[in-house]
C-alpha cells in the first residue's frame, strides 16, 4: 500500500477503533498530533508505535512543536524558546547564536524521535517584518541573512539525529497582518519585492538540501488570486521550477479560514493537490475529514511517492527515559530551556495549526 495525501488528526491520547479504520484508507498518508493527544511519554510512545504498526509502509506521524507560542508536548519534554531567542542571540554574538540554533533543532528532533513522532513541522522561515502577530516571535529574525543561516542550523541540528526539516510558510506570512486560521490574509507587493526579501531563506535552505515545505495561506495578489497553497504557479513555476525544490509539499491546514478559497473540503483538497502539494493536512473537522476520504478523486504518483517515504524519521532506538540519563542531552536541554526569557503567549494547544 502507498501512502495517500491525506494527513489527519485524533481526537484523543488513545487510537479509537474508528480512527484505526480511517488511518488504514488508502487515501490516507500521515497523522498529525496536538496537545489533546499527549498524556506522558510513555503513552505518546505506544500512541505512535499502534499508528506506525497499522500500514506498510507506515503512516507519517508529524506535529507542530517549534518552540515557544507552538510547543504541543510539555511535561517530561524540555521547553523550547521560540526561534527569536536564536535572533537574540546571534545580535549578541552570531556564532554562538548559530550554535545554539542547532542545538536547538538537535533537541527538538531527539526528543520527538524517541517518541516515534517522524518530524514537526519546523522550521520558520518567515522574516519578522512587525507586522504579523502570528508568525511574531516564531521567526528567528527580521534579517534575510540571519534568518537563513540561523535555520539552517537548525535544519543541520535535525538531520544529524535523523528527522527531516519542513520549512514554512512558503513564500513569505511576515508581511501580513491577518491570521490565515481566522481571515483569509492578502499580500499586494510585487513578486520583485517578495523575491528579493521573504524568498530569500527558502531559496538558501532549498539549496542546503531542505527537505520539504508548506505554503502559505495568503494570497499575492499580484502573482496570482489563489492562495499559495493552491497555486501552480508558486508551487510549480517558482518552486518547482524556478528555485527547483525536490521536496515534500504539504499544504497548511484546509480547515483553516485562509483555505476558504474552494467552496467544499473535497474542492480544497483537489485544488491543493492539483496545484502541486504531496500531502494535504484536514485538522479538527472529523466530518470533513471523511467527506474528503469518500469524495477526493486522486492517484498516486511515483514520484509524490518518493518524498513522502523519506519524511520517515529515524528510528534512534531509545526512549524519554533513558534520554534524560544522557549527558548530552542534559547539557543541550539546560542550554537551550534556560534562553526563554518570556512566558508563552497562550493562543490555545489546538487553536495554531502551522
Amino acid at each position: 500500500m502507498s501512502l495517500g495525501p491525506l494527513m489527519l488528526d485524533l481526537k484523543a491520547t488513545l487510537l479509537q477503533d474508528e480512527e484505526r479504520e480511517l488511518l488504514k484508507h488508502p487515501k490516507v498518508g500521515g497523522v498529525i498530533l496536538f496537545a489533546r493527544n499527549y498524556q506522558n511519554p510513555e503513552q505518546l510512545s505506544e500512541l505512535c508505535s499502534q499508528i506506525h504498526g497499522l500500514r506498510n509502509p507506515s503512516l507519517l506521524i508529524a506535529v507542530d512543536h517549534e518552540g515557544g507560542r507552538v510547543q504541543r508536548f510539555h511535561e517530561k519534554f524540555s521547553r523550547l524558546p521560540p526561534c527569536r531567542c536564536y535572533g537574540q542571540q546571534y545580535d549578541l554574538d552570531k556564532q554562538k547564536g548559530i550554535q545554539l540554533s542547532e542545538q536547538g533543532g538537535w533537541l527538538m528532533a531527539t526528543e520527538l524521535l524517541a517518541v516515534g513522532v517522524d518530524f514537526s513541522f519546523a522550521p520558520v522561515l518567515d522574516l519578522d517584518k512587525g507586522v504579523s502577530q502570528v508568525i511574531g516571535d516564531r521567526a528567528f529574525h527580521r534579517n534575510i541573512d540571519a534568518t537563513a543561516v540561523l535555520a539552517k542550523a537548525f535544519m543541520r541540528g535535525m538531520k544529524q539525529v535523523g528527522m527531516a526539516a519542513v520549512g514554512k510558510h512558503f513564500p513569505g506570512h511576515g508581511a501580513v497582518r491577518e491570521d490565515s486560521h481566522h481571515e483569509i490574509p492578502e499580500d499586494k507587493r510585487r513578486y520583485e519585492d517578495i523575491e528579493m526579501s521573504d524568498l530569500l531563506p527558502f531559496e538558501r535552505l532549498i539549496n542546503a538540501g531542505l527537505p520539504a515545505i508548506m505554503p502559505a495561506h495568503v494570497i499575492y495578489s499580484i502573482i496570482d488570486d489563489r492562495p499559495a497553497g493552491y497555486s501552480s504557479k508558486w508551487l510549480q513555476q517558482i518552486l518547482r521550477n524556478h528555485l527547483g525544490f525536490q521536496g515534500v509539499i504539504f499544504s497548511d491546514d484546509i480547515n483553516m479560514k485562509g483555505a476558504e478559497f474552494a467552496d467544499d473540503f473535497p474542492a480544497r483538497a483537489s485544488s491543493a493537490l492539483t496545484a502541486g502539494c504531496d500531502m494535504v493536512l484536514i485538522c479538527n473537522n472529523r466530518d470533513a475529514a471523511i467527506q474528503v476520504l469518500n469524495e477526493l478523486d486522486y492517484e498516486a504518483h511515483s514520484a509524490s511517492q518518493a518524498r513522502l517515504i523519506r519524511m520517515h524519521g529515524r528510528d534512534i532506538d531509545t526512549s524519554v527515559a533513558k534520554l534524560r540519563e544522557d549527558k548530552k542531552w542534559q547539557s543541550t536541554s539546560n542550554t537551550i530551556t534556560e534562553l526563554q526569557q518570556a512566558p508563552e503567549l497562550d493562543l490555545g494547544d489546538d487553536e495554531i495549526q502551522s
